[in-house]
């Protein structure tokens, strides 16, 4: 039995892009991949203020991250991602899909304009920016899509996002089977709660963190670090042998049932 070198772990030399990579856990893990060796574009839609600084900071910091602004939703938009990275790089390693949006609303107050643009971009847009770059991944390329606890389990005020985060990983389960043929993986990355900005704007976050990380196993809520250290995983050849799985990262809260 062959014992794996650390060689495997690597990302150095891989080109990836991160779809919704300036902010969040998008940004950390384009941020780790780049830190690791690859090649990174980072893409992003609205604030433009915290792409620039991030860009910033990984010019200042040696990481070779391009920003780019870019809308998967529309057709023109994603066409002109796909040729804007297609000019930097000739083939695609690693597509790490990032981006999402949704409301948090009482069940009864869901509509179908809700509906609708949290399933644009955290489901069909995932589906056609796969199709798109598809065809720029060899063999041994990663596809890592992000999911949430939602997904599994009922959150407050969370329904729309959480059916389009479900809806996600049956659909990269189906890709995982098709593309494994072709050399390409493609798995799914749920962490559990993590302090990002996109806390700021919901009620009573400092409580409700708290909360979170009171019912975890260790105490503590997951960290951007543990999250993206497993996304380099997923994009290294260690994870070869994974296709069609979600890596939760919780610090095994979701095994007592508390996340």
């Amino acid at each position: 039995m062959s014992v794996p070198t650390p060689d495997l772990f690597s990302v150095r030399g891989k080109r990836a892009l991160v779809v919704g990579g300036t902010r969040g856990i998008g940004k950390a893990i384009a941020s780790r991949l780049a830190a690791g060796g690859a090649e990174v574009i980072a893409t992003y839609v609205r604030d433009d203020a915290a792409a620039e600084q991030f860009a910033s900071t990984s010019r200042e910091s040696g990481l070779a991250i391009e920003v780019m602004k870019a809308d998967a939703t529309s057709d023109k938009g994603r066409e002109a991602m796909v040729a804007a990275v297609t000019s930097r790089f000739p083939d695609l390693s690693v597509l790490v899909y990032a981006a999402a949006t949704g409301v948090h609303r009482p069940f009864d107050q869901l509509t179908g304009r809700y509906f609708d643009f949290t399933f644009a971009l955290n489901v069909k847009a995932l589906l056609t920016v796969m199709q798109a770059f598809l065809p720029k991944m060899q063999p041994g390329s990663s596809i890592i899509a992000l999911s949430s606890e939602g997904a599994e389990r009922a959150i407050s005020q969370y329904g729309l996002v959480g059916a389009s985060k479900g809806a996600l990983e049956a659909l990269c389960r189906h890709a995982a089977v098709e593309l494994a043929p072709k050399g390409v993986r493609v798995n799914v990355l749920s962490p559990g709660t993590v302090r990002t900005d996109a806390w700021n704007s919901l009620p009573d976050a400092d409580r409700r963190l708290a909360e979170a990380a009171a019912k975890t196993p260790r105490g503590v809520l997951t960290s951007l670090d543990e999250v993206a250290w497993a996304a380099q995983f997923l994009a290294s050849d260690a994870s070869a042998g994974l296709a069609g799985h979600t890596l939760i990262v919780d610090g095994g809260a979701r095994v007592v049932g508390t996340a």
